[in-house]
Protein backbone atom coordinates (compact mmCIF):
# COMPACT_ATOMS: atom_id res chain seq x y z
CA UNK A 1 0.00 0.00 0.00
CA UNK A 2 1.12 3.25 -0.99
CA UNK A 3 0.05 6.11 1.23
CA UNK A 4 0.36 10.32 0.23
CA UNK A 5 0.12 12.18 3.73
CA UNK A 6 0.12 15.80 3.56
CA UNK A 7 0.29 18.53 5.99
CA UNK A 8 1.30 22.18 6.41
CA UNK A 9 -2.12 24.03 4.92
CA UNK A 10 -3.88 26.81 7.36
CA UNK A 11 -5.35 30.42 7.40
CA UNK A 12 -2.99 32.86 6.68
CA UNK A 13 -2.93 36.80 5.55
CA UNK A 14 -2.36 38.21 2.36
CA UNK A 15 1.28 38.58 1.91
CA UNK A 16 1.96 35.73 4.23
CA UNK A 17 3.83 32.42 3.59
CA UNK A 18 3.21 28.58 4.40
CA UNK A 19 5.12 25.67 3.75
CA UNK A 20 2.80 22.16 2.51
CA UNK A 21 4.80 19.41 2.80
CA UNK A 22 3.87 15.87 1.62
CA UNK A 23 5.80 12.38 2.40
CA UNK A 24 5.44 9.32 0.59
CA UNK A 25 5.47 6.19 2.50
CA UNK A 26 4.42 1.79 1.35
CA UNK A 27 6.60 -0.15 -0.86
CA UNK A 28 7.77 1.58 -3.58
CA UNK A 29 10.86 0.89 -5.75
CA UNK A 30 11.03 4.80 -6.62
CA UNK A 31 9.44 7.91 -6.89
CA UNK A 32 9.28 9.80 -10.55
CA UNK A 33 7.57 12.73 -10.83
CA UNK A 34 6.39 14.51 -7.52
CA UNK A 35 4.02 17.57 -8.44
CA UNK A 36 1.45 19.66 -6.43
CA UNK A 37 -1.92 20.67 -8.00
CA UNK A 38 -5.09 22.66 -6.48
CA UNK A 39 -8.72 22.97 -6.78
CA UNK A 40 -10.57 25.92 -5.84
CA UNK A 41 -14.06 25.72 -5.06
CA UNK A 42 -15.62 25.83 -8.37
CA UNK A 43 -12.83 25.19 -10.90
CA UNK A 44 -11.01 22.47 -12.19
CA UNK A 45 -7.93 20.70 -10.71
CA UNK A 46 -5.12 22.51 -11.88
CA UNK A 47 -1.29 22.16 -11.91
CA UNK A 48 0.95 24.11 -9.36
CA UNK A 49 4.48 22.68 -9.64
CA UNK A 50 5.72 19.70 -10.29
CA UNK A 51 9.21 18.24 -10.34
CA UNK A 52 10.69 15.30 -11.96
CA UNK A 53 13.38 13.08 -10.25
CA UNK A 54 16.21 14.43 -12.08
CA UNK A 55 15.11 17.39 -14.34
CA UNK A 56 14.02 20.53 -14.17
CA UNK A 57 11.29 22.15 -12.69
CA UNK A 58 7.38 23.50 -13.92
CA UNK A 59 5.22 26.26 -12.56
CA UNK A 60 1.94 27.51 -13.15
CA UNK A 61 2.57 31.26 -14.51
CA UNK A 62 0.26 32.07 -11.67
CA UNK A 63 2.61 31.13 -8.99
CA UNK A 64 6.16 31.69 -10.54
CA UNK A 65 8.76 33.73 -8.48
CA UNK A 66 6.70 33.65 -5.42
CA UNK A 67 6.10 29.32 -5.36
CA UNK A 68 8.94 27.19 -5.02
CA UNK A 69 9.09 23.13 -5.22
CA UNK A 70 11.75 21.02 -3.31
CA UNK A 71 12.01 17.20 -2.58
CA UNK A 72 14.23 15.89 -0.06
CA UNK A 73 14.79 12.06 -1.97
CA UNK A 74 15.81 10.54 1.13
CA UNK A 75 12.71 11.12 2.79
CA UNK A 76 10.49 10.48 0.15
CA UNK A 77 9.18 14.08 0.53
CA UNK A 78 8.13 16.98 -1.49
CA UNK A 79 7.49 20.79 -0.32
CA UNK A 80 5.85 23.58 -1.25
CA UNK A 81 7.14 26.94 0.02
CA UNK A 82 4.71 29.41 -0.79
CA UNK A 83 5.45 33.22 -0.52
CA UNK A 84 3.32 36.28 -1.33
CA UNK A 85 0.35 34.61 -0.64
CA UNK A 86 -2.99 36.03 -2.57
CA UNK A 87 -6.52 35.29 -1.76
CA UNK A 88 -6.45 33.59 -5.36
CA UNK A 89 -4.53 31.27 -3.89
CA UNK A 90 -6.91 30.07 -1.69
CA UNK A 91 -7.82 26.06 -2.67
CA UNK A 92 -7.05 22.88 -1.64
CA UNK A 93 -3.68 21.71 -2.32
CA UNK A 94 -3.49 18.00 -3.27
CA UNK A 95 0.18 16.35 -3.76
CA UNK A 96 0.79 14.18 -6.73
CA UNK A 97 3.38 11.09 -7.15
CA UNK A 98 4.29 8.97 -9.98
CA UNK A 99 5.09 5.97 -8.40
CA UNK A 100 7.10 2.64 -9.90
CA UNK A 101 6.45 -0.40 -7.23
CA UNK A 102 8.38 -2.66 -8.43
CA UNK A 103 11.23 -2.89 -10.86
CA UNK A 104 10.70 -2.50 -13.79
CA UNK A 105 6.98 -2.62 -13.00
CA UNK A 106 4.50 0.23 -14.96
CA UNK A 107 4.61 3.50 -13.01
CA UNK A 108 1.44 4.54 -11.17
CA UNK A 109 -0.30 8.07 -10.44
CA UNK A 110 -1.12 8.69 -6.51
CA UNK A 111 -2.76 11.44 -4.65
CA UNK A 112 -2.52 12.85 -1.78
CA UNK A 113 -5.58 13.42 0.20
CA UNK A 114 -6.12 17.26 0.10
CA UNK A 115 -5.35 19.98 2.64
CA UNK A 116 -6.78 23.50 2.43
CA UNK A 117 -4.86 26.52 2.11
CA UNK A 118 -7.13 29.96 2.74
CA UNK A 119 -5.68 33.32 1.54
CA UNK A 120 -7.55 35.68 3.62
CA UNK A 121 -7.76 38.66 5.72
Amino acid sequence: QVQLVESGGGLVQPGGSLRLSCAVSGSIFSINSMGWYRQAPGKQRELVATMPSGGSTNYADSVKGRFTISRDNAKNTVYLQMNSLKPEDTAVYYCKSVITRVRGGPQYNYWGQGTQVTVSS
